[in-house]
């Protein structure tokens, strides 16, 4: 049991946490609501009470899904490039333009589109990573400070060069049909982009566990000078590691513009590269625990929308619900006593295995 507890132990803590977190938004729900049964229910089952409401849950998970697997691979290389949020929206700002002013083939019309929309998100990614691998910039700092200049840009090529007047709010022009993503579950808004999702979180998977670049980037966010006197390149691996999840980043954003607005309409930025960041601490940078913990957090803030409609609890519940989560998984702190004495017994029970017999 012990080696069991200390093989998965960073998995049953962010469980553990999950729980609490839960736990916490109950007693919070039975103090403040009136109805606290309603409510619980509104909040725990209401994403399962419809199919629409079920079709919500994938639809939302779709493009926090792509934020994750942007932000893990330069998690793993311990670049803590926050940078997702501005490559999702100019990447999705850009392809839309691309898209209006290019035509192509029917049968390769969208894939152009989602390649030119990554690689918008991977130049833009180019950026915090060479100046870092040159210049020693902080990158926290450095993508911070790019997601502005992502979004007032894109801003401004979507409202002043491709700008549908004729729409009554600031919208672009309606995206050619040729690049929709096909929504193919009746009486709900999922689309192709939720399977192109998950096959990019199982080609992220591999290209971290089963290739060499994958290994040099895990080496590296390891240790940056063991990983250095082991011959890797590390300035190729900070550089790639930013350049690849701007790729991802870029066409998640274009995918939900192609899968579900038809449109580009976001007037403020989205959000779901931040999403990204704290799917990715839940899933601790693997792929496919990413995968999961995308499903959890739609499925919070579905539920918060229910709950929100249908009780007297506010939605912003879920943001509770969510910092509890993050503030219990990044501290060091929590349970590392029981860890600590898992791990002094599993030694002792070791020792005395090992003593000759008298």
């Amino acid at each position: 049991m012990e080696k069991f507890i200390l093989k998965y132990f960073n998995m049953i803590r962010t469980i553990i946490a999950i729980i609490i977190g839960v736990l916490i938004s109950v007693l919070v729900i039975f103090i403040i609501s009136k109805s606290p049964g309603d409510s619980l229910r509104y909040f725990l089952t209401g994403p399962f009470m419809t199919r629409s409401r079920i079709g919500n849950l994938f639809e939302t998970a779709t493009p926090i899904l792509f934020g994750g697997l942007a932000v893990s691979i330069p998690f793993q290389a311990a670049q803590f490039n926050i940078g997702q949020e501005g490559e999702i929206y100019l990447g999705a700002a850009l392809g839309t333009a691309f898209a209006l002013s290019f035509h192509f083939p029917v049968f390769m019309y969208a894939v152009m589109v989602l390649i030119f929309a990554g690689l918008v998100g991977a130049g833009w990614g180019y950026i915090p990573g060479i100046l870092k691998a040159k210049w020693k910039v902080d990158e926290l700092v450095s993508s911070l400070m790019l997601n502005y200049v992502a979004y007032f840009f894109g801003l401004y090529m979507i409202n002043y060069h491709f700008r549908d007047k004729k729409a009554g709010f600031l919208v672009s022009y309606e995206l050619p049909k040729a690049t929709w993503l096909k929504q193919f579950v009746p009486g709900t808004r999922i689309h192709l982009g939720i399977i192109l999702a998950l096959v990019f979180a199982i080609l992220v998977y591999y290209f971290l566990y089963h290739t060499k670049l994958g290994y040099e980037i895990r080496m590296t966010g390891f240790n940056l000078h063991f990983a250095k006197y082991g011959g890797i390149n590390t300035f190729k691996v900070i550089v790639l590691s930013q350049v690849i999840g701007g790729f991802i980043a870029g066409v998640g954003g274009m995918v939900e513009v192609m899968g579900i607005h038809h449109r580009f309409n976001w007037q403020m930025s989205p959000g779901y590269g931040w999403d990204g960041i704290v799917v990715a601490i839940i899933g601790h940078n693997h792929p496919i625990l990413i995968i999961f913990a995308s499903l959890f957090l739609a499925y919070l803030r579905v539920g918060g929308q229910v709950l929100n409609l249908l009780s007297d609890v506010p939605s912003e519940m879920v943001t509770v619900i969510e910092s509890i989560i993050i503030l219990l998984i990044t501290a060091e702190a929590f349970l590392s006593q029981w860890k600590y004495r898992i791990t002094v017994k599993e030694a002792a029970a070791k020792e005395v295995k090992n003593e000759p017999a008298a």
